[in-house]
């Protein structure tokens, strides 16, 4: 069923690709929303609910749908509207399926290059049908790491995140970002050392979290410890910090975003 609802919401979001007539703000210039998003949404809740005991649905446009189930999906129907109302290649659907609050199966896809990032938990990660495993590497002077970021209403915490970047520059290969569900594929298999990114919601890291976990990887907030999911319908909002990283260079990474 995961797979049918990636896929699905994939290529509702491709028929609409290039075709996008109306862009309309949410919260903040950063976020945006299409007529796209809500297409691809209501393609996947529908695959979703079609089952004699239907889940619980959390979803970015929708919100809550409560079934009364132990089980809940977390979906995400286009992780990077913004790049793709700008035309940019970089976006996808993510979903997540939760027991309680603990992501027990994952997924990601990218349509443009039919790329789909699996992992179950315990049982690895794989794209495309191959096994994948994040960056072996040890030192950072060997990575690339994407650090994403948007518009923020709270008083110096962009110049924070710029002295953070600054502090990185200085000690990784380089950094990279699509501020999108591509940067967690890339960790996940080894493409980029880590993904950072300090203004998220619980449909745009469960995912990636555990498949960057069942790559071999680390992720956790931005103090290092583990991230707490709160699937609670007050609490589907709320903002979640991420580092996730191949295993090795993750320790480091924690020494140089909590330099003071």
């Amino acid at each position: 069923m995961l797979e049918k609802a990636l896929k699905k919401g994939g290529r509702v979001l491709l028929k609409h690709y290039g075709n996008t007539s109306e862009v309309k703000v949410k919260e903040s210039i950063s976020s945006v929303v299409t007529e796209a998003d809500l297409a691809s949404e209501n393609a996947i809740i529908r695959v979703l609910l079609d089952t004699p005991e239907p889940c619980n649905i959390i979803s970015e446009e929708a919100g809550y749908i409560d079934s009364g189930s132990p089980f809940t999906w977390v979906v995400d129907p286009l992780d990077g509207t913004s790049n793709f109302a700008a035309g940019l290649p970089w976006f996808g659907v993510i979903i997540a399926l939760f027991r309680d609050s603990v992501p027990v199966q994952a997924g990601m896809y990218m349509p443009v290059e039919d790329q789909l990032y699996f992992a179950g938990d315990g049982e690895g990660a794989w794209r495309n049908r191959g096994k994948i495993k994040c960056t072996d590497a040890k030192d950072l002077d060997e990575i690339l790491v994407s650090y994403s970021f948007d518009f923020s209403s709270d008083p110096g915490k962009t110049e924070r995140e710029m002295e953070l970047l600054n502090r990185l520059s200085k000690k990784i290969r380089n950094t990279r970002a699509t501020n999108s569900l591509i940067d967690f594929c890339y960790t996940a298999d080894g493409r980029l050392g880590a993904a950072i990114n300090q203004s998220t919601r619980i449909w745009d890291i469960a995912a990636p979290a555990l498949i960057i976990k069942e790559a071999g990887g680390i992720a956790s907030d931005i103090s290092g410890s583990a991230i707490q999911f709160d699937l609670s319908p007050e609490s589907i909002n709320s903002n979640y910090t991420i580092v996730a990283s191949g295993s090795k260079v993750h320790s480091p990474l924690m020494k140089i975003i909590n330099q003071t």
